[in-house]
């Protein structure tokens, strides 16, 4: 299968002492980080709804008790869509050999993504794709978010046909892709070693390599972009 290739650009470039190696990754610990970073994506949402069971339970107050209604509704609600994006982004999704529906995909993307700062531009065609595609695509998704932590715009379009890759322009304010990314995406760390913040773009290179394309992320004009291709 292909390498992975990166496009490095000067804001993201690892110092010249710190020495790249491939990662190495017995299958336990990737499950284990990949599990990790479920659980933290996880907690927030779930220690709110603990958080509102409590100020229920301890208030007579009546405007109080909205309050704690109100925030144990949002956090289940953001807690479903994380486990539903999750279930598609990491999970089996199938049978060997499964397809996914892009419609659903979008579904999830838009749960787990949208808010009040951050939106997504959906373009691609309603189809059916190898599973592995379609998680490749959801877990550079998740890229696009890191890119702009203060919210913005990720725009979803397709490349070749089918597709058979997927181009993501993310745009926001100081939007920009973190020093190690892209090296973590090739398979490659300095020390060798990842950890549970950084399992998830070295799985997205893992997808990427399993469905035969290279990724690259890259500074575009006002835009970083992420492509599968």
């Amino acid at each position: 299968m292909s390498e992975t290739s990166t496009s490095q650009s000067s804001a993201s470039e690892p110092s010249a002492a710190a020495a790249l190696a491939p990662v190495s990754l017995e299958g336990l610990d990737l499950a284990a980080l990949l599990c990790s970073r479920v659980c933290h994506d996880l907690i927030s949402p779930v220690g709110a709804i603990v958080n509102g069971m409590e100020v229920l339970e301890d208030t007579n107050d009546e405007s109080t008790k909205t309050f704690a209604l109100d925030l144990i509704k949002k956090s289940a609600t953001q807690a479903s869509a994380k486990l539903q994006f999750c279930r598609l982004a990491f999970g089996a999704a199938g049978s060997a050999g499964a397809e996914i529906d892009l419609g659903d995909a979008e579904g999830v993307a838009r749960g787990f993504i949208e808010d009040e700062k951050t939106k997504l531009r959906w373009q691609l065609p309603r189809a059916y794709l190898a599973k592995n595609r379609v998680k490749l695509l959801l877990n550079m998704l998740i890229l696009a978010t890191a890119v702009i932590p203060r919210g913005g715009l990720i725009t979803v379009d397709p490349i070749g046909e089918g597709p058979t890759g997927f181009r993501i322009a993310v745009s926001g304010i100081n939007a920009r892709v973190a020093s190690n990314v892209q090296n973590l995406v090739a398979g490659e760390n300095a020390g060798g070693a990842i950890d549970a913040q950084a399992i998830q773009p070295f799985y997205t290179g893992l997808l990427a390599r399993a469905c035969g394309l290279g990724v690259t992320l890259q500074t575009e004009g006002d835009e970083v972009v992420i492509a599968a291709a």
